[in-house]
């Protein structure tokens, strides 16, 4: 689990519970204060199906997971090019969420990354978001603090 993005300055984490299964959110609760997030317009979402009655993927899954973010942080985070935002994890399916200066760009080093390993069973969806929306919804979502 990469925590150590350029723009992230901590991280934080929330569970939630639906139809008795949880989703475990990971994100950036803080960016460093000369982040501009306009930098980084297009965003990426990586999705990873898979089967479990839990919801939650299996260790060995979870191993796999954490494989292919490791590979691709040093990759597409390098001197800021993209920040990975908000990971979620239940109802058989994990998702991260980058924000990258280029989606085309993006693609090009996730291929290089992961050229070297067998495939991973990943779905890829890219779309401009120069707002950061998604991520300002979730944010916007949660519970206050204390």
């Amino acid at each position: 689990m990469n925590q150590n993005s350029t723009s992230a300055r901590s991280w934080g984490t929330i569970v939630t519970h639906s139809d008795e299964m949880a989703i475990i959110y990971r994100y950036v609760d803080a960016f460093h204060d000369d982040w501009d997030l306009s930098s980084q317009p297009d965003r990426i979402i990586i999705a990873w199906r898979y089967e479990d009655e839990t919801g939650m993927p299996a260790p060995n899954e979870r191993e796999h997971m954490e494989e292919l973010e490791a590979a691709l942080a040093p990759v597409v985070e390098e001197e800021g090019f993209a920040t990975l935002a908000l990971v979620s994890t239940g109802e058989n399916l994990r998702e991260w969420i980058y924000y990258t200066q280029s989606g085309e760009e993006f693609f090009n080093r996730l291929n290089t990354a992961l050229a070297p390993r067998p495939k991973f069973p990943i779905e890829i969806r890219s779309a401009a978001d120069p707002a950061w929306s998604t991520y300002a919804g979730f944010m916007a979502a949660l519970p206050p603090t204390t």
